[in-house]
C-alpha cells in the first residue's frame, strides 16, 4: 500500500478532538446515500410508467404504418404480400381510419372509426387471444346485423351494452330528392374493450374492413397497411427497408413517430427529474468540501512535515482525494443497494396504492434499468470527485516552512 492511501485511511478515523469532522464526513456519507437511492427510486418509478405506457399504446396502435401520398390506396393486396415477407414483419392487414358518429336509444357520440380485417392477426387492446375479431367476422358472414365493438367509455356514454344495437352515421351520404342524406348502418355491439387509457376508451370503435368500404362508399379503398413487428425497436429500419421497394409515392411512420410529443415530454420529465434530484447529491457534495476543508485545516502541520520528508504535491492531493472518494463511493454503494432494495420491495409487494379514479392503474409500477442504476452512481461519484479538487489543491499549494512556523 502507498504511503497516500495509508494516510489517507488513516485521516477517515478521526479522534475525539476532531469529532466534530467525523459527524460532516457521517452526514456527508448519509447524504450521497440519501440522493441516490432517491434517484433510483424515482427513475425506475418514471420507467416503469413509461413502460406501462408505451405496452398500452402498442397493444392499440400499430408499430408501423404504411400510406399512399395524395392518391387513392388500391390495388394493396401485392403490396401487403410483400410487406409480410419482410424479415422482422410479424403481422400486417389493411385497415380504414375516419371519424363518424354513433347514435343509440339514449344518446349520440362522436368517435373514431377504425376499421381492419377480422382474419389478419392485427389484436384490440384487452384481447391478446383475438376471439372478438372471431366474432366480427361471424356477424359478416353468418348476420344480417353486422358487429361493433367499442371502447368502455364509448359505451358508456351511448348508454350500450354487450349484445344491444346502434345506428353507425357515415358523413358520405347520397344526394336524394330531399337533399343530402347522411348513411347510416345498424351494428350489435359484439365486444367491449378497455386499454385504461381515455384517449381510447372513449373515442375509438372496431367495424369489419369489409362493412366500413360498404357504409363509407369506398370501393376497395383503404387508408393504409397496419404492420406489427417482431422488435419495436427496428420498426423505423424495417420502413425505410419496405419505402426502398415501394417508391416515394408511398410514407411510413413508426410507432415513436405516431406518438412523438407523447414520448418526447415522458423524456423531458425524466431528465428533469433527474437533475432535481441530482441536487441532493450536490448538497452532500459541498459537505464532503467542508469536511475536507477542515480536515485540510487541521492537519497542516502533517502536511508540512510530509512535505519536508519529500511528499510532492500529487501525492499530497492524493491522500485527500481518496478520503473524499472513499466517503463518495461508500454513500454511492449504500445508496444504490437501498434503492435497489426498495425497488425490489415495491415491484414485489405493491405496498404503494393509487387511486384508481385519477390513474389508470392501482399499483405502483416499477421498472430498474441497469444503465439507469449505472449513470446515477457515475454521476454520484464524478460530482464527490469535483468536490475533493479544491480542498487537494488548498492542502499541495501549502507552504511548509510557514504551516510548521505558523502551524
Amino acid at each position: 500500500m502507498s504511503f497516500e492511501y495509508f494516510i489517507g485511511r488513516r485521516y477517515l478515523s478521526t479522534g475525539q478532538s476532531q469529532s466534530f469532522i467525523s459527524l460532516i464526513t457521517f452526514f456527508s456519507i448519509g447524504g450521497v446515500a440519501l440522493g441516490v437511492m432517491a434517484l433510483i427510486v424515482v427513475i425506475a418509478v418514471m420507467a416503469g410508467f413509461e413502460s406501462d405506457l408505451k405496452s398500452r399504446i402498442l397493444g392499440i396502435e400499430s408499430h408501423l404504418v404504411i400510406t399512399r401520398n395524395q392518391e387513392d390506396f388500391t390495388n394493396y393486396e401485392p403490396i401487403l404480400d410483400f410487406i409480410k415477407k419482410v424479415d422482422g414483419v410479424e403481422s400486417a392487414g389493411p385497415y380504414i381510419y375516419t371519424q363518424t358518429m354513433l347514435r343509440s336509444s339514449r344518446n349520440v357520440y362522436g368517435a373514431v372509426l377504425r376499421c381492419i380485417d377480422p382474419r389478419s392477426p392485427i389484436k384490440i387492446a384487452g384481447n391478446p387471444d383475438n376471439k372478438i375479431l372471431e366474432k366480427m367476422l361471424e356477424s359478416d358472414i353468418n348476420r344480417t346485423i353486422p358487429g361493433i365493438i367499442l371502447g368502455k367509455d364509448i359505451a358508456l356514454n351511448l348508454g350500450v351494452f354487450k349484445g344491444d344495437s346502434l345506428y353507425l352515421v357515415s358523413p358520405r351520404g347520397i344526394v336524394s330528392p330531399v337533399g343530402y342524406m347522411p348513411s347510416m348502418k345498424k351494428f350489435e355491439v359484439i365486444g367491449i374493450f378497455e386499454s385504461g387509457m381515455y384517449e381510447y376508451d372513449g373515442a375509438m370503435a372496431y367495424i369489419s374492413l369489409s362493412q366500413a368500404q360498404k357504409i363509407l362508399r369506398m370501393g376497395k379503398k383503404i387508408t393504409g397497411i397496419q404492420i406489427r413487428v417482431k422488435n419495436i425497436d427496428h420498426a423505423a429500419n424495417i420502413g425505410k427497408k419496405i419505402l426502398a421497394h415501394l417508391g416515394d409515392s408511398y410514407q411510413a411512420k413508426d410507432w415513436m413517430q405516431m406518438n412523438l410529443n407523447f414520448f418526447s415530454a415522458l423524456k423531458l420529465e425524466k431528465t428533469a427529474m433527474f437533475v432535481i434530484l441530482s441536487l441532493i447529491v450536490l448538497v452532500a457534495a459541498f459537505n464532503i468540501a467542508s469536511s475536507l476543508t477542515m480536515i485540510v485545516m487541521e492537519k497542516t502541520r502533517d502536511i508540512a512535515i510530509l512535505k519536508t520528508m519529500g511528499a510532492t504535491d500529487k501525492s499530497i492531493r492524493k491522500i485527500f482525494v481518496f478520503k473524499g472518494m472513499a466517503i463518495g463511493c461508500c454513500g454511492t454503494f449504500l445508496g444504490v443497494s437501498l434503492g435497489t432494495l426498495l425497488c425490489f420491495l415495491l415491484s414485489r409487494y405493491k405496498f404503494i396504492s393509487l387511486p384508481p379514479s385519477i390513474y389508470y392503474i392501482t399499483d405502483l409500477p416499477v421498472l430498474l434499468e441497469f444503465f439507469d442504476v449505472l449513470i446515477i452512481a457515475v454521476s454520484a461519484i464524478i460530482i464527490c470527485f469535483l468536490a475533493t479538487v479544491f480542498p487537494s489543491n488548498q492542502a499541495s499549494s501549502l507552504d511548509p516552512i510557514e504551516a510548521i512556523r505558523y502551524g
